[in-house]
C-alpha cells in the first residue's frame, strides 16, 4: 500500500486512487475465502481481563462506529503502525502487511522483529504473522484467507469503499478522522480498547513518553527552535512540499518542544492535508531554524545545496539541513508507533542536535 510515508509525494497520489479500482475483482475472490479454514497462525491468548477489558465494546471512526462482540483472538492489520501496537500489546496479528519501503529482509523492522522474537512469533517461525503486500492497496483476499475476528486500521487511509469491503470480512476499526493523521498515541489507545487491552495501552503510551523525554533531555539544544519537515527535489519546479501540522513527522517534532515554523503553521490551520505543495521559486520563504528532509542518497544532498533556488531556504543557508537517507529511520519517524520511536531516537536525535547547533 503506498501512502504518505513515501517521499515521491506526487507518485504517492497517483498510487492511493488505484486501490477502488480493484474492487470487483478482489471482493469475489474474498467472499469465496470467509468460510475457508484459516491458514494463518492464532494470536497470542488474550490476557486475563478486568473492567476495562469487558466486551462489547463500540469504537466510533470517521465512518461511523464497529462494535467488536468480545475479546479479538484473531487479528489482521492493514497499513503501517496497527501492527506495532498489536505486537506491542503482546497480541501477535493473524496477518500484517509487509514492510515493502524501509523494511528489511524479512519485510518487516528491527523494532517489530525484537518484539515478536520475544513473543515466540519471529519472521521465519511457525507462529509468526502471515504477511500480505499492500503495494497495490488493500490486499483483501489475503486478509480474508486469514478468517480474522477483528481488522486494524486505526492508522490508515481507508477509503468508505474499502471499510466496507473489509467489513464484509470482519469488523473493521477504522481511522478516527483525517487519512494517515492519527497520533501513536490514539492510535494505542484505540487499538488497545479494540483488543481489550485499555490498561495497558495507556501504560505503554506513559512508558514510551518518558523514554522519549529522557532521551530528548540529552539534547537541549533542540529545544524552541523552529522547524520545517518536508520534502525536497532539486531542479524540479514543483520539488518541495512541506508536512503539515496533520502529519506524524512534525508532530513528533512538536512533542519532544521543536516549534513548527509559523510560515507551516499558518498554511496548516484548517486544512485536512499531510502536506502542503510549494513552489521551488519561493523557496526563500521557507523560514524556520531546522529543515528536515529524507533524500535516496548523499548525491541528493549535495544537489540540494547546490540547486539555485533549495539552496536559498534559510536553514539550508546556514547548514541548518538534516538530510536523512535511511529509510528504516524515515518510516520509524513518519509511521511512528510506540516500538519504532524508541528506536529511532539514538540515531535521530544527534542529526538535529548537530542541525541545531549551527542555527546563527
Amino acid at each position: 500500500m503506498t501512502s504518505p510515508l513515501f517521499p515521491g509525494l506526487s507518485a504517492t497520489r497517483r498510487t492511493l486512487l488505484k486501490s477502488a479500482g480493484k474492487a470487483s475483482a478482489v471482493l469475489a475472490a474474498a467472499a469465496l475465502t470467509l468460510s475457508a479454514c484459516s491458514t494463518g497462525p492464532a494470536s497470542s491468548a488474550p490476557a486475563e481481563t478486568g473492567s476495562e477489558g469487558q466486551f462489547p465494546v463500540t469504537i466510533e471512526h470517521v465512518y461511523g462506529e464497529t462494535t467488536i462482540e468480545k475479546q479479538p483472538t484473531r487479528v489482521a492489520t492493514v497499513s503501517w503502525v496497527n501492527d506495532d501496537v498489536a505486537i506491542a500489546l503482546g497480541v501477535v496479528p493473524v496477518g500484517v502487511p509487509k514492510n515493502e519501503w524501509g523494511g528489511n529482509d524479512k519485510g518487516s523492522t528491527p523494532w517489530k522483529d525484537a518484539v515478536l522474537e520475544k513473543l515466540g512469533a519471529g519472521f521465519g517461525t511457525e507462529k509468526a504473522p502471515a504477511q500480505y503486500s499492500e503495494a497495490d492497496g488493500i490486499n483483501f483476499t489475503e486478509v480474508a484467507k486469514l478468517n480474522p475476528d477483528v481488522i486494524l486500521a486505526a492508522y490508515s487511509g481507508l477509503t468508505e469503499e474499502d471499510y466496507k469491503k473489509l467489513s464484509e470480512i470482519a469488523p473493521v476499526v477504522a481511522h478516527p478522522e483525517l487519512a494517515y493523521g492519527t497520533s501513536w498515541q490514539d492510535s494505542t489507545s484505540i487499538i488497545g480498547k479494540a483488543l481489550g487491552k485499555e490498561a495497558e495501552a495507556a501504560k505503554l503510551i506513559s512508558d514510551t513518553e518518558a523514554t522519549i523525554k529522557e532521551k530528548v533531555a540529552e539534547y537541549p539544544q533542540i529545544q524552541g527552535k523552529s522547524f520545517i519537515y518536508g520534502n525536497l527535489e532539486p531542479a524540479k519546479g514543483d520539488g518541495v512540499n512541506v508536512y503539515t501540522a496533520n502529519d506524524n513527522r512534525p508532530r513528533f517534532l512538536s512533542e519532544i518542544g521543536m516549534k513548527l515554523a509559523p510560515v507551516v503553521e499558518e498554511k496548516s490551520k484548517g486544512s485536512k492535508e499531510f502536506f502542503l505543495p510549494w513552489s521551488a521559486e519561493k523557496a526563500n520563504e521557507l523560514e524556520s531554524d531546522v529543515f528536515v528532509t529524507w533524500v535516496p542518497d548523499s548525491s541528493t544532498t549535495k544537489a540540494i545545496k547546490a540547486d539555485p533556488l533549495l539552496s536559498q531556504i534559510p536553514a539550508i543557508k546556514d547548514g541548518a539541513l538534516v538530510a536523512d537517507s535511511d529509510n528504516t529511520l524515515t518510516l520509524s519517524i513518519s509511521a511512528s508507533s510506540p516500538l519504532s520511536l524508541p528506536w529511532s531516537l539514538d540515531t535521530f536525535l544527534p542529526q538535529l542536535a548537530t542541525a541545531a547547533d549551527a542555527v546563527k
